[in-house]
C-alpha cells in the first residue's frame, strides 16, 4: 500500500457513519459490538460467498465470539424471493443484525431483509410512493452494518433499495429512513479484486449519480456541492481503476465518489435511471453498465434546459472550451476509453418492447426528476436513440 493511500483514511459522520480507509475490515467486530450484535447475519451476493474476504471476516466475528450466519441467495438484480429466502435464514438462524456485504445487488437485498424483519405487511406495501413509508414499524427494523466491495451504487450510504417484482417485472424503489446503514466500513483493498470492465460499469455508475443530481431542477446546493467533487473523483480516479486494479488510491477516490453521488442524489435522478430500470428488468441488464451507455442520449435530450450547468460543470473539471459540448464530449470520450459500449443493442437490448420500456419509464420516480419534463413518448424516443447510436450532431 502507498503512502498516500494510507493517508487516505477518516472517520466521517455524512450522511451517517463512516469508516473510511485500507484494512478497515478488520474492525468489523468492534462495530458489531457497537450496535449490540451478538448474532449477526451477513447476506453477500453467490460470486463472493466463496472468497476469502468474506470467508475471513466471519472468522474474525467467530473469533471475537461473535457468530456470524451467511445468506448469499442473491441474483445481480434482486428479486423479492430472494429478500423472503433472505428473511427466513435471518428468523431461522434468531439473528439480530444483517451485515449488507457486497455491491450494489446484495447490499440492497441486505437492507430489505433487515428492513422487513419486524414487519407484517408485504413488502411492497413500502414502495417508495407518496408518504407509504409511514406504514413501517421502525421498531422492526434491525440494524445494519454496510461493507461495499464495489463503487458504484453508494447504497451503502442510501436509505431505500431497488428489488425487482418478479410478478410484474417492475423495479420497484423499497424506501425508508431507517434502512439507512448504521454504521458503513469502507476499505478499498476490498475492490482491489473488481475486473476492469465491473470497475468500469459501476464506476459509472457513480457518475451517473452525480450528473443526474446535479441537473435535477430545485434548490439543493449541499448536493450539487457533493455531486461536483464526486464527478471531479471520478474524472480523475475511474481510468485509472479501470486500467490498475491495485491502485489503491483511485479506488479509494472511486469508493468515496459513490458515497457521494448516493448521497446527492437525495436532490433527485432523471431519465438514466428511468430508462435503465425497466431495462435492468425486462432484460437483466447490469444497471451501472445501462446508466452508462443512456447517459449520453439523455444528456443531449435535456440539453437546452441543462446548458449552464454544464458550462460550470466543463469549468470544474477543466475542460478546453466549457460548454455542453465539453462535457458531452469528455462522456463520451470516457465511455470509449473505459470500455463501455455506445448503444444499447450491444448490451442486448432490442427493439421489440420500446412501448412497453416507454411507459415503464414513465411510471418510474426517477422521470420527475428529469430536468425537462418528461413521459412515455419522450422516454421513448430516447431509449430508440440509445438502441441506435443516434445523438445530435
Amino acid at each position: 500500500m502507498s503512502q498516500d493511500a494510507a493517508a487516505l483514511k477518516g472517520n466521517w459522520n455524512y450522511p451517517t457513519s463512516v469508516k473510511f480507509g485500507c484494512g478497515r475490515i478488520k474492525e468489523l467486530p468492534d462495530h458489531c459490538r457497537a450496535l449490540g450484535l451478538k448474532r449477526p447475519l451477513l447476506v453477500t451476493d453467490p460470486g463472493l460467498a466463496g472468497l476469502p474476504m468474506i470467508k475471513d471476516a466471519i472468522a474474525r466475528n467467530e473469533a471475537a465470539g461473535i457468530p456470524t450466519g451467511l445468506f448469499s441467495d442473491i441474483q445481480g438484480n434482486p428479486i423479492g424471493k430472494n429478500v423472503e429466502d433472505g428473511l427466513k435464514v435471518y428468523r431461522d438462524g434468531k439473528h439480530d443484525g444483517v451485515i449488507a456485504f457486497g455491491g450494489g445487488s446484495a447490499l440492497d437485498a441486505a437492507k430489505t431483509i433487515a428492513f422487513m424483519t419486524g414487519q407484517t405487511r408485504p413488502m411492497w406495501d413500502f414502495e417508495d410512493i407518496g408518504d407509504w413509508w409511514t406504514r413501517a414499524d421502525p421498531a422492526g427494523i434491525a440494524p445494519i452494518i454496510a461493507v461495499p466491495t464495489t463503487s458504484g451504487t453508494g447504497s451503502e450510504v442510501g436509505r431505500a433499495s431497488v428489488i425487482t417484482d418478479e410478478t410484474t417485472h417492475t423495479k420497484k424503489i423499497i424506501f425508508h429512513p431507517k434502512m439507512l446503514p448504521s454504521i458503513v466500513i469502507d476499505d478499498p483493498e476490498l475492490t482491489v479484486g473488481l475486473p476492469p470492465h465491473v470497475t468500469a460499469a459501476t464506476g459509472m455508475d457513480a457518475l451517473s449519480h452525480c450528473l443526474e443530481a446535479y441537473c435535477a431542477p430545485g434548490y439543493h446546493p449541499l448536493a450539487d456541492g457533493i455531486a461536483l467533487e464526486g464527478m471531479r473523483l471520478v474524472q480523475e480516479n475511474l481510468p485509472l481503476a479501470v486500467k490498475d486494479g491495485k491502485n489503491l488510491v483511485a479506488r479509494a477516490n472511486m469508493m468515496a465518489a459513490a458515497s457521494m453521488g448516493a448521497t446527492a442524489f437525495q436532490k433527485g435522478l432523471g431519465g438514466m435511471h428511468a430508462i435503465s430500470h425497466p431495462l435492468g428488468a425486462l432484460y437483466n441488464t447490469h444497471h451501472g453498465l445501462t446508466n452508462a451507455v443512456v447517459m449520453p442520449y439523455v444528456l443531449d435530450f435535456n440539453r437546452k434546459a441543462i446548458e449552464e450547468r454544464m458550462t460550470r460543470l466543463a469549468r470544474f473539471l477543466g475542460l478546453a472550451n466549457p460548454g455542453f459540448d465539453a462535457v458531452q464530449k469528455w462522456v463520451l470520450d470516457l465511455r470509449r476509453e473505459i470500455g463501455i459500449p455506445h448503444t444499447l443493442k450491444e448490451i442486448g437490448v432490442d427493439d421489440k418492447r420500446v412501448d412497453e420500456v416507454a411507459k415503464m419509464a414513465e411510471a418510474d420516480p426517477s422521470a420527475g426528476g428529469n430536468p425537462i419534463k418528461v413521459g412515455a413518448k419522450e422516454l421513448g424516443l430516447i431509449f430508440v436513440n440509445g438502441l441506435n447510436g443516434k445523438l445530435a450532431a
